[in-house]
């Protein structure tokens, strides 16, 4: 079996625990996510990042495309809803996930 990136067991760090801001990008966190995920309403959003900034996974990148946006990235959200929770205009909000959204770019753009 060629090795996909994949950590082997014994090099995880007790209880799964992630001691490092970020470090969910090395674990694709985001098969932990149930059926939901956030999507920001963009004409509720004010750009002020605290999505990015409060997100424990780093699930929220600077959207290249649209400067001030933040895009959500369903590899690494674990679906806790703290981007949800902080946003000051509640721009953000969950929706059932389909099949064909869970690795695709369903960040509500």
């Amino acid at each position: 079996m060629a090795d996909e990136g994949l950590v082997p067991w014994r090099q995880l760090a007790l209880g799964m625990a992630m001691p490092e801001a970020g470090s969910a990008k090395r674990f694709n966190t985001g098969d932990w996510r149930g059926k939901r995920y956030p999507v920001t309403d963009r004409d509720k959003c004010i750009k002020c990042g605290l999505c990015w900034i409060t997100c424990p996974d780093m699930a929220y990148l600077p959207d290249e495309s649209a400067e001030g946006y933040y895009k959500w990235d369903s590899y690494y959200c674990k679906g806790c809803g703290i981007c949800i929770a902080e946003c000051p205009k509640q721009a953000i909000e969950w929706r059932e996930e389909k099949e064909e959204d869970k690795y695709g770019p369903a960040c509500g753009s």
